[in-house]
C-alpha cells in the first residue's frame, strides 16, 4: 500500500508520526512511503534521512492522497483543521493517529460522512497484545519527566539537599496527585534530582507502585475501594468524595514546594484537586505543574499553555509536553505507530476484523459508518445492531449512513476526551 506521513499543523506541534529507521519494515514489506516534506524536520529528522531509507518526499497533497495517512495529532482534534484535512482526503482512506474522537466527535463524524476510515490511538485497549502500541504510555512517560524538569527549573530553590560551609540547605518537597504512567515518571525524576516526594492516588494499588520508584504514598483515611475502575483506571466517584479528597488534601498540599498534578479518569473532566484555597495556602516561590489541563486542568485556577502568577506562586498548565522534547517522542510514537500498523495492515489492504479488541476498539468510522460506541453516544446515535444472520453490525435509522439522514446537530463537541486516565497511560 502507499502509506503517507504528514507533516503536523497543531500550533507547537514538533512531533512526527514515523522517522527514518520506522520506515525499513514497511517498505521490507513492500509498501511505498511518502513524507510530506519537512514533516521531520522540528524533531530533527531532515528529508534526506527519509529519502536514503527510501521513501518519497512529496507535497501535502501528494501525502494526502495515500491509501493510508499517518498523524500525530490529526487535523480536526485542534481548531481549524478539519476543512483542509476532508478537502485532501477521498472515501475509501484510513488515517490513524491520535484523532480525539470523544473531544471532537463531530470531527469524527464528518470523517465517516467522508467515507473515511478512522483509527483513534489514544483508545487502545489495555491488554498485553497492545503494550508495543501504546502511545499514550510512551509519551506520558515523557511528560512526567519535563513535568519535573519544568517544575525544577520554576522553582526558587534547589531540589537535593546540600552541605556547604555556609550552612546546609534543606530538600524541596515534591508532591504528585495521580500515580499513573506520567505520576511514576514524575515521582521517579524528582527523586533523581533530590527531591524529597510524596505521591497520593484514588486507587489503594497505586501505593506499591509509588513506593518501587522513590515515593512516600500519602493515605488520606478516605474509602477508596470503589475507586478502582476497569483495565485499571480510576473510576469516577461522587462529588461528596471529591469535597472530602479537597480537604484532606490541603494540609498536604501546603506543605510543598511542588505539586504536579496528573490525575485524569476517562469519558470526564479532569477532577478539581487543588482548589484555589489550596493555591493560596502553599509558600510564595512554590511551583504547580498541571498535566491534566488539556482535560481541564486538576488546578482550580490552571489556565491551558499559560503561566499564572497566584500570591507568588506559579502555576504551570502545559497541554503538549511530549512535543518540547520532539525527538525521543516521535522515537517512541514511530515504534508504538509502526507496530500498530503491522497489525492492521495485511499486505495491501487494511483489516477492520471487529472481532479483534485491537481494531475494534481503535476503529471510530468506517464505510461511512461511526463505529465507535462512546462516539455514538456522544452523537446521539443509537447503537449499531448486528445482523442476527451474518453477525455484522448495520446502523439503524438516525445513523450517518446514506443522503438524507439527519445527524444531531446540537451535539457537545468540547466533551473531554477522557481517553487519559488516572492510573493509565497518559494520567497519573
Amino acid at each position: 500500500m502507499k502509506i503517507g506521513v504528514a507533516r503536523e499543523t497543531a500550533p507547537d506541534e514538533r512531533r512526527v508520526a514515523l522517522i527514518p529507521p520506522e520506515l525499513d519494515p514497511l517498505i521490507k514489506a513492500g509498501h511505498e512511503l511518502v513524507v510530506e516534506a519537512a514533516a521531520g524536520r522540528p524533531a530533527g529528522f531532515l528529508d534526506a534521512a527519509y529519502a536514503e531509507r527510501g521513501a518519497v518526499i512529496g507535497s501535502r497533497g501528494e501525502t494526502l492522497a495515500a491509501e493510508v495517512v499517518l498523524f500525530v495529532r490529526a487535523p480536526g482534534s485542534f481548531p481549524g483543521e478539519i476543512d483542509v484535512l476532508l478537502a485532501g482526503l477521498r472515501p475509501g482512506q484510513t488515517i490513524v493517529g491520535l484523532t480525539d474522537p470523544l473531544g471532537t466527535p463531530d470531527v469524527a463524524a464528518a470523517l465517516a460522512e467522508r467515507g473515511v476510515t478512522s483509527f483513534a490511538l489514544e483508545l487502545l485497549p489495555r491488554i498485553t497484545r497492545a503494550q508495543a502500541m501504546d502511545v499514550l504510555s510512551s509519551q506520558a512517560a515523557l511528560a512526567g519527566y519535563k513535568a519535573a524538569l519544568v517544575a525544577a527549573e520554576r522553582l526558587n530553590k534547589i531540589l537535593p539537599m546540600l552541605t556547604t560551609a555556609a550552612g546546609t540547605l534543606p530538600p524541596a518537597r515534591a508532591m504528585v496527585i495521580g500515580a499513573g504512567v506520567a505520576g511514576l515518571q514524575a515521582i521517579a525524576t524528582a527523586r533523581r534530582l533530590g527531591a524529597v516526594v510524596c505521591a497520593y492516588d484514588v486507587r489503594p494499588t497505586a501505593r506499591e507502585q509509588v513506593e518501587s520508584v522513590g515515593g512516600t504514598f500519602v493515605d488520606l483515611g478516605l474509602e477508596t475501594a470503589a475507586a478502582e475502575g476497569s483495565g485499571g483506571y480510576a473510576a469516577a466517584m461522587d462529588d461528596d468524595f471529591y469535597r472530602r479528597q479537597q480537604a484532606a488534601l490541603g494540609a498536604v498540599v501546603a506543605a510543598q514546594d511542588i505539586v504536579i498534578t496528573t490525575a485524569q479518569v476517562p469519558g470526564r473532566r479532569a477532577p478539581i484537586l487543588v482548589t484555589a484555597d489550596m493555591v493560596h495556602g502553599m509558600a510564595a516561590g512554590s511551583v504547580i505543574v498541571d498535566i491534566a489541563a488539556a482535560q481541564g486542568g486538576n488546578c482550580e485556577l490552571s489556565r491551558p499553555d499559560q503561566v499564572t502568577d497566584i500570591g507568588g506562586v506559579t502555576i504551570l498548565a502545559p497541554t503538549n509536553l511530549p512535543a518540547t522534547v520532539p525527538a525521543h517522542a516521535s522515537r517512541l510514537y514511530a515504534k508504538n505507530i509502526g507496530n500498530f500498523l503491522r497489525h492492521v495492515v495485511v499486505e495491501d489492504a487494511v483489516r477492520v476484523d471487529r472481532d479483534d479488541a485491537i481494531i475494534a476498539d481503535t476503529l471510530v468510522s468506517h464505510a461511512g459508518q461511526i463505529t465507535a460506541t462512546r462516539v455514538r453516544e456522544l452523537l446521539g446515535l443509537a447503537p449499531e445492531r448486528p445482523d442476527p444472520t451474518t453477525g455484522e453490525r448495520d446502523s439503524p435509522p438516525g445513523s450517518l449512513a446514506g443522503p438524507g439522514v439527519d445527524r444531531p446537530a446540537d451535539h457537545d463537541s468540547s466533551t473531554p476526551d477522557g481517553t487519559h486516565a488516572v492510573s493509565g497511560r497518559t494520567g497519573g
